[in-house]
């Protein structure tokens, strides 16, 4: 059974860091996209960063995220990380992540083209 597990949630003060965790099970994601996604109450859930792999690395993050978000991989450890600096309340949501592309070509920047989920993990970020 595929697994997803997110970790590193919490409440912090804006300006703050965080790290989210996420650890894979069931198969090997080495070759995969993975994808972050976040949703508040009340919105949709949106795109905030993914990382692929076919020889070379590439990333990609929401306009919203950029030079504040860093997303890594650990192929070893079948783990995807989002590291998070000068947190804003306005980064307050449950943040998610995917793994799985359907098809050869899918848009990693869109929810339903994921087949895994993890859980989900809290960040609220306090004024």
């Amino acid at each position: 059974q595929v697994q997803l597990v997110e970790f590193g949630g919490g409440l912090v003060q804006a300006g703050g860091s965080l790290r989210l965790s996420c650890a894979g099970s069931g198969r090997t994601f080495s070759t995969h996209t993975w994808g972050w996604f976040r949703q508040a109450p009340g919105k949709e859930r949106e795109f905030v960063a993914f990382i692929s792999w076919s020889g070379l690395t590439t990333t990609a993050y929401a306009d919203s995220v950029k030079g504040r978000f860093a997303i890594s991989r650990d192929n070893a450890k079948n783990t995807v990380y989002l590291q998070i600096h000068s947190l804003k309340p306005e980064d307050t949501a449950v943040y998610y992540c995917a793994a799985g592309l359907g098809t050869m070509g899918a848009d990693p920047k869109v929810p339903p083209n994921y087949a895994y989920w993890g859980q989900g993990t809290q960040v609220t970020v306090s004024p």
